[in-house]
């Protein structure tokens, strides 16, 4: 059996258990062996038992101290997320870590820094380049035989509301929700965002106004590359997790629709029948999960550069706080305002 990548896991809520679920079972070069939570109980020692964990601790310093540990997972709280990045790197580890890095240009900027002197590598995890719908987008895109883009598209809508109480410390809907789409959008042009003009509302009545948030935006951007772009958020698609992309060309365009819970297609004279889009991202991207998981310890082993890197965690960031900006301000924002 070949060398594996020994992984630490800091964070064992839900998306922590989705990690460690599939780097136990599902990545065969990912060797699991230590799981840390501030709140670590029993019944998080009884999970980490299920998937074959050797160590459970409360404090995150106890993984990233381990010098037989080659790697961490964060998935812990993001105001946790750039302290843990500059233990990691400074103890050699190498790094993934749930998006965002952080919510403060500067230490973002900071934190990057520190990877890099380090020379460790950095996979931030912006899962959607890994689905296999918008990964056929963005190859056929790149591989220029529609010409140059034009109009780029993305349609992101969850299936309904989070709890109020998490909606209070998300950070808003841009960098909280929007953040995905505009990480998609710079994939999938191939270029930066240049310009930002958002327009948001509180449609639903959920109470998101009480916040200073909104529950649907239209956001239009310019890139470098001359195309133009629009990506479409809710909250409350209740019909199920909407997750569509376009990509316009010269020579013609490529799109995907949702991936439903069955393909089936019921046709009778009364009419034409179809499923629902599945559910939530837990149902739609956990392949991808798995594939940026594979793909990260490809790069430890490989020594590649990761797929989604430090400045692929900056931009959609940078973007977020012009998309916001440009909501209070009623017009349109400069990425290099920002």
């Amino acid at each position: 059996m070949g060398k594996k990548v020994r992984i630490g896991l800091i964070g064992a809520g839900r998306i922590g258990r989705l990690h460690g679920a599939n780097l136990a079972h599902s990545v065969a070069d990912a060797d699991l062996v230590a799981v840390a939570d501030p709140m670590m109980n029993d019944e998080m020692k009884e999970w980490a038992a299920s998937m074959g964990i050797e160590k459970c601790y409360s404090d995150p310093d106890e993984i990233i101290n381990d010098k037989s540990i080659d790697a961490i997972f964060i998935c812990s709280a993001t105001n946790t997320h750039a302290d843990l990045i500059k233990k990691g790197a400074n103890a050699g580890k190498n790094i993934f870590c749930e998006k965002p890095i952080d919510t403060d240009l500067n230490k973002i900027k900071e934190t990057l820094e520190i990877v890099k002197k380090a020379g460790v590598k950095l996979q931030v995890g912006f899962v959607r380049r890994f689905d296999h719908n918008h990964k056929k987008v963005h190859d056929t895109v790149a591989e220029g035989y529609l010409g140059k883009p034009h109009v780029i598209k993305v349609t992101s809508r969850d299936p309904d509301h989070q709890p109020m109480d998490y909606i209070k410390v998300s950070g808003g809907i841009f960098m909280d929700m929007t953040i995905h789409d505009f990480d998609m959008v710079r994939y999938l042009a191939g270029s930066e965002v240049t310009e930002v003009m958002a327009y948001g509302a509180e449609l639903s009545g959920a109470g998101y106004a009480e916040l200073g948030d909104v529950d649907t935006v239209i956001v239009m951007m310019k890139f470098e590359n001359g195309a133009l772009g629009v990506i479409d958020n809710s909250r409350a698609a209740h019909y199920g997790y909407d997750q569509r992309t376009e990509v316009h060309c010269d020579k013609g365009c490529v799109q995907v629709a949702n991936d439903r819970n069955d393909m089936s297609m019921i046709s009778t004279a009364e009419g034409v029948e179809i499923s629902k889009p599945t559910w939530f991202f837990l149902e739609r991207y956990n392949d991808a999960f798995i594939s940026e998981a594979v793909e990260f310890t490809k790069a430890i082993l490989n020594d590649t550069e990761t797929l989604v890197n430090g400045n692929d965690g900056l931009a959609p960031v940078i973007i977020a706080m012009a998309a916001e900006k440009s909501l209070k301000e009623g017009r349109p924002v400069k990425v290099g305002e920002i």
